[in-house]
């Protein structure tokens, strides 16, 4: 499909600091009909805040951890600093942040487990709780219309890794963590689908592809597919989906992953 079809005023995007969650970035910015707002994660980003400043319509918010109960235990409550806007609807929020160690069955730790999972899986819960006004503000403004990302919608970035029948890259490496965490959001994202459903929000796990990032690119073997082809597909399947697709887990290229 045509991605000029997409058409979202707000775009918030997690992880946006480097590799995929930027790759985004730069792809909605260089759409005919650019959002008005975009709102990505990252504090030290030279890359990003060269975009900033060349697009006054890109706005950073960091994100991070109460300072009151200190930035790295994982039972501190998510902050968002500063608020967004109130008025804002936002139509589309991109849970793309993450973080994977590459960790065995026999080494993997109690500490890697739960440090993995608050920010693969209970980050993306909070902050869907977070924006979820915002995202039901954007779908109340188009009443009517079927569920679509150009609406109000979440897209969860999952992986293959997480597919319990597919297993994907097992002989790559283990990491158990990682896998676990993908797991739980894929039936995270299933639960958002059916209970914001009725808000008109959309819900979609979506694998990216074995991306060449900073963490895709880690073991021995190049991934196959470059940060720019994973955006662009992705960016084709957020123009499609509708109805049918919400509670679904899809890759880069629109095909259904199992579960």
């Amino acid at each position: 499909s045509d991605m000029g079809e997409l058409h979202v005023c707000s775009v918030l995007v997690t992880g946006a600091n480097r590799g995929i969650g930027l790759g985004i970035v730069r792809q909605f910015l260089g759409l005919p009909n650019p959002p008005k707002w975009r709102h990505p994660k990252g504090q030290r980003a030279q890359e990003l805040q060269n975009l900033a400043s060349k697009h006054p319509n890109l706005v950073i918010i960091p994100l991070g951890r109460c300072p009151e109960v200190g930035v790295c235990r994982p039972s501190s409550p998510l902050c968002l600093a500063p608020r967004p806007p109130a008025a804002l609807a936002l139509n589309l929020l991109i849970n793309n942040a993450g973080t994977a160690k590459a960790k065995s069955l026999d080494n993997e730790t109690l500490e890697n487990m739960s440090q993995t999972y608050t920010t693969n899986t209970t980050g993306p819960l909070l902050l869907s709780q977070a924006f979820l006004p915002l995202l039901k503000k954007a779908a109340q403004e188009s009443p009517g219309s079927a569920l679509s990302c150009s609406k109000a919608a979440i897209i969860n970035v999952s992986s293959a890794a997480g597919s319990i029948e597919e297993v994907y890259l097992w002989d790559y490496g283990q990491v158990i963590s990682y896998r676990c965490s993908k797991a739980a959001l894929n039936m995270l994202t299933k639960c958002q689908s059916l209970g914001y459903r009725e808000h008109g929000i959309l819900c979609v796990a979506l694998h990216p592809g074995w991306v060449q990032t900073d963490m895709g690119s880690s073991g021995s073997q190049k991934p196959p597919v470059t940060v720019d082809e994973s955006v662009r597909g992705m960016l084709e399947v957020f123009s499609s989906l509708s109805e049918k697709e919400t509670g679904t887990f899809l890759d880069w290229e629109g095909k259904v992953v199992p579960w």
